[in-house]
């Protein structure tokens, strides 16, 4: 390393300007990290944090959430197959709505959305309009929530718990009433749990029998899917084929929500590009250093330098640039990402920042090692000849 260093002092501001383009990279890698992990936090994060490990869909819709409906049957057969420890159903409808603080603006709402599908008094009540996934589940199941504020679900009540993310950015508190749009329904805020979303927008809680009847009009026996939670033991093919439902574990069923797989795949896609652009930038600028160094590196050759020790004198250079580079601008990204707004999808989690810098740094030695491969090559007599033939 010590011509590594000696070089990397003489030309430092060519390196420093390399350092600068990783920087940037690693940068906006951890940015567009940030933005995909909290792109499918607000997306999945309440299937995400569900205690399950699997997900069981209809047979006729497959996994999708906004087509799937499962029967009283198939859930509680579930419950009796071996290698299942436990099945819950769990219904899911998106909704608008509004929310009061006075219970009697709340019935006047109820009224007329009943008589007119909308509440038109809610701008002078001032009302918040919200968006919001309703989850019915089994109040006491092992899906239920559990509140950070307020009470929990109760079976024969209309009371609900909301996410966090709501409690927040529209001031839903315990005590508040919400009323739906379209149907009409009051459903009085119990308890406050943690930030769960669905296709981008915050969940409410509810018990199953009041999800069916806000979405059905009736308690019809049905749900959107089944949570499983299975050992080892449990084959899902044979359950799928003997209850015609379809299996995955929690983490495939991602998939299911509307937009998450193209909006990770557009992201992953621009990721795929920029480690790309990182390899191909070092390998041009090691290569220009390589063939401005040819003689001097022809001269090291001649003095008894082995190929094996410039070549790892190289390789050295190139990861002190990468590795320095890509940590100030991950240090960068993860000031700038603590600065992003509460309310723009963006999470920083320490394992895909820490494997974006990785995975950036391996392509940055990758590309060089274009250069190594020339300086392998590097014929001594050139340092006699004066010349560059040999350099290929």
């Amino acid at each position: 390393m010590f011509i590594a260093l000696r070089d990397l002092r003489f030309a430092r501001g060519r390196f420093a300007l390399m350092g600068a383009v990783v920087a940037l990279v690693a940068l906006l890698m951890v940015l567009l990290t940030g933005l995909a992990t909290g792109l499918a936090d607000d997306n999945v994060s309440a299937i995400a944090d569900l205690p399950a490990t699997h997900l069981a869909f209809s047979a006729e819709s497959g996994v999708k959430f906004n087509q799937s409906t499962v029967t009283a049957d198939q859930w509680q057969a579930l419950r009796s197959v071996p290698g299942v420890a436990d099945a819950a159903p769990v219904g899911n409808s998106l909704f608008n709505g509004h929310v009061y603080a006075d219970h009697a603006q709340a019935d006047k709402a109820r009224t007329e959305v009943l008589a007119n599908g909308k509440a038109t008094s809610a701008d002078t009540a001032g009302a918040p309009a919200v968006d919001l996934a309703l989850f019915g589940v089994e109040p006491g199941s092992f899906v239920a929530p559990v509140q950070t504020a307020g009470e929990r679900l109760a079976a024969g009540s209309d009371g609900v718990v909301v996410s966090d993310d709501l409690a927040r950015k529209k001031g839903v508190k315990v005590g508040d009433v919400l009323v739906l749009d379209r149907v009409g329904l009051e459903l009085p805020v119990v308890g406050i749990t943690r930030k769960a979303n669905f296709g981008h927008v915050p969940v409410v809680f509810a018990p199953l029998q009041v999800w069916q009847k806000a979405t059905f009009g009736s308690t019809r026996a049905v749900a959107t899917f089944v949570a499983v939670r299975a050992d080892d033991a449990f084959v899902p093919a044979t359950a799928d084929q003997a209850q015609r439902l379809t299996t995955v574990t929690r983490t495939a069923a991602f998939d299911g929500s509307p937009g998450y797989k193209e909006e990770t795949g557009t992201l992953v896609m621009i990721e795929g590009f920029l480690y790309v652009i990182a390899g191909m930038l070092v390998a041009a600028f090691f290569t220009v250093w390589t063939i401005q160094r040819t003689a001097e590196i022809g001269l090291l050759k001649a003095l008894g330098a082995r190929t094996g020790y410039v070549v790892r004198d190289a390789i050295g250079q190139a990861a002190i640039v990468l590795v320095g580079a890509t940590a100030l601008g991950l240090g960068l990204g993860l000031g700038l990402g603590a600065a992003m707004p509460g309310n723009a999808p963006f999470a920083l989690k320490p394992v895909p920042v820490l494997g974006a810098g990785a995975l950036l740094v391996v392509m940055g030695l990758l590309g060089s090692a274009v250069s190594i491969r020339r300086i392998a090559k590097i014929d001594p007599l050139i340092a006699l000849t004066g010349g560059n033939a040999g350099a290929r």
